[in-house]
């Protein structure tokens, strides 16, 4: 027998964040997010509670949590696109149609009772949270930024009527044996035209007073006409800044200036921490604290995180410094980066890889269903 049952109880939150764990244990590739960060989203001063509501959702089989699902009705972005569309996520299921269809019946009656029209996903509160469905690439390791799931998980949503919204793309870079020597010489004219610099600081604290305002202010127009964004609160900005503090390292971070000191274009990369956090299933144990300081220390593989340009420099060729200065870090001993997700007709970010020995290698899709 199914039975669906919304998320009320302590217990109820346990197995809601426990289940992919136990589903993905041992799984090779999954890497978990951080265990505290997803109770918080029960919490009634949750971050993202001002601007959306969320719906819990677990589906038992013979008495057996067996699936689950969140649902989300996010306001601001509804209104930014004139829309009437909540979001799912969290959706992790067996190979059983019958469990998969309860869920997403589940998640449509929801959105109706709200005067919603359609169902979108995977996609979180903001671009900030993990997004898409992997529908290639099952072998390689996610990255911790987003979420890895099984193979089948499309044929279950697809079978439920969902078709495609947006496809991203995901690529590995790396230093390719021979570069250009054109590109640095080009970098210096640019800078040199512009009166531009690059940005410096003391320590990551230090870093963070001088750049973090500016970022979040070029971020907000950089990622604005992207698919899914919604502009920054107070609130995510502080998130934001808590959740990366702890494993942003200067020496892997890029910031142009203009003459008065202004930032222009900036890039975020972080040592990844994806097998670091596996061991304990994204609980920060004694242990799990070691292992993230040694990958924050000598990490192996960057995550490139968050990069904007002010639109004004946007046609300047600016963002080729950037690209030359995470080059640079692959030189010094870095063996790759993963670039996380590029919206698959984004060719502006796509021909900026052209420099590297990119590899595309996964695949995520967000569908859409209306009801």
């Amino acid at each position: 027998m199914i039975e669906i049952k919304e998320v009320q109880t302590k217990r109820e939150r346990r197995q809601f964040v426990e289940l992919p764990l136990k589903m993905y244990k041992g799984n090779p590739y999954f890497v978990p997010p951080l265990y505290g960060d997803e109770m918080k989203m029960f919490r009634k001063d949750y971050v993202y509670n001002d601007q959306s509501e969320s719906g819990f959702f677990l589906c038992y089989k013979d008495g057996k949590a067996v699936g689950r699902i969140q649902t989300i009705l996010q306001r601001v972005s509804n209104e930014k696109q004139n829309e009437k569309r909540v979001r799912f996520t969290r959706f992790d299921c067996p190979d059983d149609q019958e469990v998969a269809n309860a869920l997403f019946d589940t998640a449509a009656e929801w959105s109706k009772k709200r005067g919603m029209d359609e169902l979108v996903g995977p996609l979180g509160y903001s671009d900030l949270e993990r997004e898409g469905l992997l529908i290639e690439g099952f072998e390689e390791l996610s990255t911790f930024e987003e979420q890895y799931n099984f193979p089948y998980y499309q044929k279950l949503i697809e079978n439920y009527g969902f078709e495609k919204d947006v496809d991203w793309i995901e690529s590995n870079l790396r230093a390719p044996e021979k570069t250009d020597d054109r590109i640095p010489v080009l970098c210096e004219r640019i800078m040199k035209k512009y009166n531009l610099r690059i940005g410096e600081s003391k320590n990551t604290n230090d870093f963070l007073k001088r750049y973090a305002d500016s970022f979040f202010e070029i971020l907000d127009k950089t990622y604005e006409p992207l698919y899914g964004t919604v502009p920054f609160t107070d609130g995510m900005k502080k998130m934001l800044i808590q959740n990366f503090k702890l494993i942003i390292d200067t020496r892997y971070v890029a910031v142009i200036l203009d003459e008065t000191g202004k930032v222009v274009c900036f890039g975020l990369c972080f040592p990844s921490i994806a097998k670091a956090v596996q061991k304990s299933g994204g609980r920060l144990t004694p242990a799990a604290i070691i292992r993230l300081l040694k990958a924050i220390k000598r990490p192996k593989t960057l995550d490139l995180g968050l990069i904007g340009v002010l639109p004004e420099y946007r046609m300047k060729g600016v963002s080729t410094i950037l690209i030359w200065e995470i080059m640079k870090m692959l030189k010094s001993g870095i063996e790759s980066a993963e670039t996380n997700l590029n919206l698959e007709d984004n060719l502006a970010i796509q021909n900026q890889w052209k420099i590297f020995d990119a590899r595309r290698h996964k695949r995520r899709r967000s569908f859409k269903k209306k009801i």
